[in-house]
């Protein structure tokens, strides 16, 4: 390739790595500061290359060494890091879904740090099983006979209908096939844990007598799946649990219900619409029921599995169980957080989730005046800040005809060098960055997903965007 007199130029006034790394702290990895310096040249060498007449500033040595020290702090920092959440979607799946309470936070320290009795029976002085950490409190709270944690929930459906229905028949409403989040089907599991899918009735009205009428003799399980993540309404029919029970008793096949989100709470008692609740479930007659631990639950990742000893003994014993097991820090939260079930009144305060979902408009307008009056003493120009009345959404594929009355702070631009799209993108540059949402061109902070710590990120979030974007107006001002 020919190089212009200028390429050339400009491509010998580039350092060398080795004479770069020396003036690199020795605190980070030699390998990494070795990145940082070939990254910045091998871009610095792609842009002279690309331009006729490369701008002499940027292979001057301190704007070299600035941007090195720059792709290096990148490099040193980790990839999964905390963010500010003002989307005011709870249970975000992108962002983490559910946070987890304070109140647990030493004992996952404690397990983390330490050798424990993870597998290990301390009264009798042997093997015991990890399972016994939360299996108690389990049965305890939903009035099962037995209980099984795996990874998540689509491990939990997997797990249950490999050991169940495997080669033989899984009877399930045609309405009832969803799909959920990352494009995992319900027909797409059972096909690979070997069971066959049967279904039966229409999209929007399945009989008690569709079912009757497909039972045969390769049939090994009565499946129900909630509509956890949309609804259908208008001319519907759905067999409920205690019918399919019913039924299934009459045949002897057993019925497992698939909850999905699952919760413990009563949320109608909040004002909110009623989730089924997995007491209920059992209390219907279903044999078996999972559903997620870290949706409506609050807890950390992990399909839980309840119901009858015959059928949970039955799970626990799959070889596959070994393959979806649950680690000890997820199973020392999730025993944190079943824990604080133990007081209903007291986990709606503690568990995160539930406080977000059950705040009172009061709070919310209180705490969308705290934010807006810390925003307005920065004196921005160009930026007005204002509190209006928005819509919170619960996430994760749970309630979705739920629509929660919130409140945010509204940032709206006021002229043409700043826009609702860069105020957005400077925010999520933060360190830590603070996710936020658009609508009518206004940045809309929701305070229901906001935290009590997060108030001054998010002051000194604005004020630093709002810095960046008026140096960058001088320095590239409007036509």
């Amino acid at each position: 390739m020919d190089y212009s007199q200028s390429q050339q130029k400009f491509l010998q006034k580039l350092p060398k790595v080795d004479e770069l790394i020396q003036t690199l702290s020795n605190e980070a990895p030699r390998r990494v500061r070795v990145t940082a310096c070939r990254d910045v040249l091998d871009n610095l060498r792609s842009y002279i290359l690309s331009s006729q007449e490369p701008d002499p500033e940027s292979v001057k040595y301190e704007t070299i060494k600035k941007q090195i020290e720059m792709r290096l702090t990148s490099l040193l920092m980790p990839s999964l890091r905390p963010v500010v959440n003002a989307t005011g979607v709870v249970i975000h799946t992108n962002l983490g879904r559910s946070l987890l309470p304070k109140e647990i936070f030493q004992s996952m320290l404690d397990i983390a740090g330490r050798y424990s009795n993870l597998e290990y029976n301390l009264e009798k002085g042997m093997r015991g099983s990890r399972y016994s950490h939360v299996e108690e409190l389990l049965c305890d709270l939903t009035g099962a006979e037995s209980a099984l944690v795996v990874n998540n929930n689509a491990a939990a459906v997997l797990i249950t209908l490999e050991t169940l229905a495997k080669g033989r028949e899984v009877i399930v409403s045609r309405g009832e096939l969803i799909e959920i989040g990352g494009s995992f089907r319900i027909p797409d599991v059972m096909a690979k844990s070997g069971a066959i899918l049967r279904e039966v009735g229409t999209t929007n009205r399945t009989h008690l007598r569709d079912y009757e009428s497909a039972i045969g003799e390769q049939t090994a399980l009565l499946l129900k799946v909630h509509q956890s993540n949309f609804q259908m309404v208008g001319f519907t029919m759905a067999a409920s649990v205690s019918e399919l029970a019913e039924l299934g008793a009459k045949h002897g096949i057993p019925v497992f219900e698939d909850l999905g989100s699952g919760n413990f709470i009563d949320f109608s008692r909040y004002g909110r619409i009623h989730e089924p609740m997995v007491q209920e479930s059992l209390a219907a007659g279903a044999d078996l029921v999972s559903f997620s631990g870290d949706k409506l639950l609050g807890g950390s990742q992990a399909g839980i599995i309840i119901g009858k000893k015959k059928f949970v003994d039955r799970i626990k014993e799959n070889p596959l169980n070994r393959a979806v097991r649950i680690d000890k820090l997820t199973l020392v939260a999730l025993e944190g957080v079943l824990r604080l079930y133990q007081d209903p009144e007291r986990a709606v305060k503690v568990i995160p989730t539930l406080n977000m979902l059950c705040l009172s408009r009061d709070k919310l307008k209180s705490r969308a005046r705290r934010l807006q009056r810390r925003l307005r003493a920065l004196k921005l120009t160009g930026i007005s800040i204002n509190t209006v009345e928005t819509i919170s959404r619960v996430g994760g594929g749970a309630l979705p005809l739920q629509q929660l009355k919130s409140m945010a702070v509204a940032l709206t631009p006021l002229n043409k060098a700043f826009s609702a799209a860069r105020i957005e993108s400077e925010l999520r540059k933060n360190e830590p960055p603070v996710i936020v949402r658009i609508e009518e061109d206004q940045v809309l902070m929701d305070i229901r997903t906001v935290q009590e710590e997060d108030y001054g990120i998010i002051t000194q979030a604005v004020a630093s965007a709002h810095s960046r974007l008026i140096s960058a107006q001088q320095n590239h001002p409007q036509p």
